[in-house]
């Protein structure tokens, strides 16, 4: 069983993020207290402090979900325009050169430093047809 009192000290509304871990601790028994919110400070040991770690945690949530939803409008919005290609991949544009030196007799090591990719890469390149 967990026992004590976690104290953190957050310093931007984003930071409340990085309470999910302490969050969890705290409906297992320890209290958390924030030694400085502001001027305030809050402890989830008590009813307040519990509502007001509650809210925090849910606006730094509802925030987080609102730059990933502008994030993906702009993506969108950019692939639309065609200024948003994704990454190119590099090394199944390689997959020829990978199957000829396998046809040579090269080693997979040696192909791989040759042509710098991964072994992940190396074996797709080896299943594209």
């Amino acid at each position: 069983m967990v026992h004590g009192c976690i104290h953190m000290m957050p310093s931007a509304l984003g930071d409340i993020g990085c309470v999910t871990f302490e969050y969890k601790l705290v409906s297992l028994g320890p209290s958390l207290v924030i030694l400085s919110m502001g001027n305030e400070r809050v402890d989830t040991s008590t009813a307040t402090g519990k509502l007001i770690l509650n809210m925090m945690v849910s606006v730094a949530q509802f925030e987080r979900e609102m730059m990933k939803e502008r994030q993906v409008e702009g993506i969108k919005r950019a692939q639309a325009e065609g200024k948003y290609k994704g990454r190119v991949p590099k090394a199944m544009n390689q997959a020829d050169k990978v199957k000829a030196l396998v046809a040579a007799g090269v080693d997979r090591a040696k192909i791989q430093e040759q042509l710098g990719m991964s072994k992940a890469s190396y074996y797709r390149c080896l299943k594209v047809a």
